[in-house]
């Protein structure tokens, strides 16, 4: 949380919002620790946008470069 700059309650609400999603699960470990994993649905979409980000490159100025393919 503070290595990524972000407050509290934005972790919280997008915490909240992958869980809804079911990318991400809670889990509590011991009594009281929780901890949160990417689930098998959060990694296959994470593969996905890999596969995507490969085939759509997006430069510095945000413009999207076509592969030569499609030229």
């Amino acid at each position: 949380m503070y290595k990524a700059n972000v407050n509290c309650s934005v972790l919280k609400e997008y915490l909240d919002f992958l869980i809804q999603q079911e990318l991400v699960e809670e889990k509590t470990v011991g009594k009281k620790r929780i901890v949160f994993a990417v689930s098998e649905k959060g990694i296959k979409v994470l593969k996905y946008f890999r596969e995507l980000k490969v085939m759509l490159p997006v430069t510095e100025d945000g413009k999207t470069r076509l592969p030569a393919v499609l030229y």
